[in-house]
């Protein structure tokens, strides 16, 4: 075999385990020198893409091969964090235009168009298997933590255990030992929901958030389940016909939708005002929801004492 096939054929086995990229110590232990690699890039056969690694099938990387890349490029130890380790575990419906990847803390990096590095004190528990990434309860954290709004924290967080790309119980204990965290607030109150959705639901005090606002108390407020486990808050006001859902953090998987078109179409047809809330939603924009409750109850004869 000529050298050049021998380059070839070298590359391309080693390509394949990379989604097309590969890193020149790999490429020297299989003996090849870097003016060997060079003869490659500068014959337009491979092509550079960073200090450390070539790509063996064209210049525009996948997304998988730029997440081999990003992570070669940030020295031993680099794993993908954040949002970037969610979707190589799978995370379906997102879209990032980054790639996080995490360090140990005093770890020397150079900076890389399109990657954002994050020097941590403790990276968390690993998933060795594939490309070096941060566990799911792991990830999610920080992906909340490095959103660009709450909205954005949580629908992250919702989406991943929807997903079941983590399992609720784990997520838990992964936020219970979390020391510092820079919407713990809000997480404080959002992780709970999402993993132990019935629960959570069931202390949610919705009436106290009515007193707050001056409306009147819900006449019930009852937890309830459908034939499908989805679980929501069922909310009346009896006096004024009118009624508030307030749905669950796993509200909108599976069957979900059709079981909440019935509910509604049978309320419709009791002659009621309804509202639904998503349960996220109102940890976001409680006002809001509150001004749609008022002005359902307004509509519906209710008058605020002077």
């Amino acid at each position: 075999m000529t050298t050049a096939r021998r380059r070839d054929t070298v590359g391309r086995e080693l390509g394949a385990l990379h989604d097309g990229v590969v890193r020149f110590c790999e490429l020297y232990e299989l003996g090849l020198t870097y003016d060997q690699i060079l003869a490659e890039v500068d014959a337009g056969r491979w092509h550079r893409v960073g200090r450390r690694a070539v790509s063996i099938v064209g210049p525009r990387l996948s997304t998988e091969a730029s997440w081999w890349v990003a992570v070669w490029e940030c020295g031993s130890g680099a794993v993908l964090d954040g949002v970037s380790s969610l979707l190589a575990a799978g995370l379906r419906s997102w879209e990032e235009r980054v790639v996080h990847v995490s360090v140990a803390r005093g770890t020397r990096t150079r900076p890389r168009p399109g990657v954002r590095i994050h020097h941590q004190r403790r990276l968390g528990r690993t998933v060795d298997a594939g490309i070096p990434r941060t566990a799911p309860e792991v990830a999610v954290l920080r992906a909340a933590q490095w959103a660009v709004s709450d909205r954005q924290a949580l629908t992250v967080l919702a989406m991943t255990v929807q997903q079941r790309l983590v399992p609720p119980g784990r997520l838990l204990a992964a936020w219970e030992a979390t020391e510092r965290h820079r919407r713990r607030r809000l997480l404080a109150r959002a992780v709970p929901l999402v993993c132990d959705g019935a629960h959570a639901l069931g202390e949610l005090d919705f009436a106290r958030a009515c007193r707050r606002r001056g409306l009147p108390e819900p006449s019930r407020q009852e937890l309830r389940t459908t034939p499908h486990g989805v679980v929501y808050l069922d909310v009346r006001f009896d006096g004024y016909g009118v009624h508030v859902e307030i749905n669950g953090a796993q509200h909108y998987s599976r069957l979900a939708p059709v079981a909440d078109a019935l509910r509604r179409n049978d309320r419709t047809l009791e002659g009621d005002l309804s509202l639904e809330i998503p349960v996220l939603g109102l940890l976001l924009d409680e006002d809001g929801f509150l001004d749609q409750v008022e002005d359902a109850l307004r509509r519906r004869g209710w008058r605020c004492a002077a």
